[in-house]
């Protein structure tokens, strides 16, 4: 059993998109995790940025280039960038009390992620998928412009005007709080 699954994982890791996609997979996992584990918000925005630029690597693998330019243009940017415009305009005053530590619990913790990592892993490669063919469309970006442009032109429209108001109330907010 344990050959066979070894025998899989050298397969898995033969080619160059196997390899790129198990390090995007890992920087956007551990860009996650970090997310939640770190104390201070700009490095809890650092790290969610790099979870938004892994997911655009997902997808470029995947062959949906302008999910990954909008990903890496507007997660990775606009939003980290607007949150980090929101700490700094907003009073934060970080807690500077440091936690115990406790390293019974972080080994746990370890133990398990690897444990459910395994599963999962062992539950991929032994499933079988239907195998159907994936017909890309030769021109990704002009049919969601087309799209975007004929039939869905006013809830796009809709959609500018909702986050557009929804930063001027964010404004608000922030300048009641100064007061």
């Amino acid at each position: 059993m344990f050959n066979n699954f070894f025998g899989n994982m050298a397969t898995f890791f033969s080619s160059g998109e196997s390899i790129v996609f198990f390090v995007c997979a890992l920087l956007a996992i551990g860009g996650a995790i970090f997310m939640i584990s770190f104390n201070r918000v700009v490095h809890m925005v650092l790290a969610l940025a790099l979870t938004f630029i892994s997911l655009a690597g997902l997808y470029v693998l995947l062959s949906a280039e302008f999910v990954a330019f909008v990903q890496v243009l507007i997660y990775a940017g606009a939003i980290s960038i607007l949150m980090i415009f929101g700490i700094m305009m907003t009073k934060h005053h970080q807690g500077d009390e440091e936690e115990p530590r406790r390293p019974v619990h972080n080994v746990l913790l370890a133990i398990g992620v690897l444990g459910l990592f395994g599963v999962i892993f062992y539950a991929i490669q032994y499933s079988e998928f239907k195998s159907g063919e994936f017909q890309a469309a030769a021109d990704n970006t002009m049919e969601i412009g087309k799209l975007l442009l004929n039939q869905y032109a006013i809830p796009f429209e809709i959609m500018s005007v909702l986050l557009t108001i929804a930063f001027i109330g964010a404004i608000v907010v922030a300048k009641r709080e100064e007061d």
